[in-house]
């Protein structure tokens, strides 16, 4: 019979496993649920978070809003509580690794980013049909599990520069996704995840991020591209909010399309996909030490995030 792991520490009914890198605010754990039994990740935020039971309970109402935002391409919070005056966020326990660690350095092959793309996608407009705006989408903070799937974290969401707010070191990787209008220091809203979206297709494509001054054709970085998938990326990190899609649900259709485009034609690109059972998947890797960075700080800028 196996023998569980002794517990590090204890955070209500959570046994703490495993103490995790935190890539962001507080503390980060590998745990079990002891009512479910089940493995969990969890986020002990500083105190500096919430300094006063009023702000404590105006975080947890924030957090607990996202508890039934269901989606396969979700990352789950599961509950958020709190414990010596600090609140904890407990997530789903994920395999695989993130984006920028699938892409590793090179373009993707065509198809699998465009299939990714639409997962991702049809996540944002879940959770813009819900209310929320993400403000927080990169390659760092997108897990691809083991079996391919592309999970983007749990929505509160808007900006990039939450953790400055909160007296974090902003994480820069999170700003070079952000739309040009958030670079002007205007408000998020949904075409900005859009730009997101986009500007992560494109560097899928392409391994270069999109300029906020306009963009060249994919294609002409990888021939591999064909003209569809090309209209589909350039639309979705146009500068202007306006001639970008106005909704995710719409991006991810027209992505649907490229994709048929592409199955017709025969090919998909002569870079071939990753094998999601390489050794750096196979691994136990909890991804949302990477996730929760940008849920965390997110949940703390109040002002932007209920449309």
């Amino acid at each position: 019979m196996t023998t569980a792991p002794a517990p590090i520490g204890v955070i209500a009914h959570y046994n703490l496993l495993e103490r995790l890198e935190p890539a962001g605010p507080g503390e980060l754990f590998r745990a079990r649920d002891t009512r479910l039994g089940r493995t969990v990740v969890i986020r002990w935020l500083p105190a500096e978070f919430a300094r006063d039971a009023s702000a404590r309970a105006a975080l947890l109402g924030k957090a607990r809003g996202l508890i039934p935002l269901s989606h396969p391409n979700v990352i789950t919070l599961f509950d958020a509580g709190e414990e010596q005056e600090r609140v904890y966020l407990v997530f789903e326990f994920l395999k695989g690794q993130s984006l920028r660690a699938e892409m590793a350095g090179r373009p993707l092959n065509v198809r699998l980013a465009v299939d990714l793309a639409v997962q991702i996608a049809d996540a944002v407009a879940d959770a813009h049909a819900a209310g929320y705006v993400h403000g927080g989408l990169s390659p760092d903070s997108i897990v691809i599990t083991a079996k391919g799937h592309a999970k983007v974290p749990a929505f509160e969401l808007a900006a990039r520069d939450g953790f400055e707010s909160a007296g974090q070191a902003l994480d820069v990787r999170l700003s070079d996704y952000g739309s040009p209008e958030e670079a002007r220091g205007e408000a998020p809203d949904h075409r900005s995840d859009i730009y997101s979206v986009g500007a992560m297709l494109y560097e899928m494509l392409t391994n270069k991020r999109p300029s906020h001054r306009g963009a060249g054709a994919p294609s002409g970085i990888n021939p591999n591209v064909p003209e569809g998938v090309d209209a589909v990326a350039l639309k979705a990190v146009a500068p202007n909010p306006d001639l970008r899609h106005q909704s995710a649900a719409t991006l991810a259709a027209d992505l649907r399309t490229a994709a048929v485009a592409l199955d017709a034609r025969g090919t998909a690109g002569s870079v071939k996909p990753h094998e999601h059972q390489s050794t750096s998947v196979g691994r136990v890797i909890a991804m949302s030490a990477v996730i929760l960075a940008g849920v965390v700080a997110i949940l703390w800028w109040f002002g932007f995030t209920i449309q």
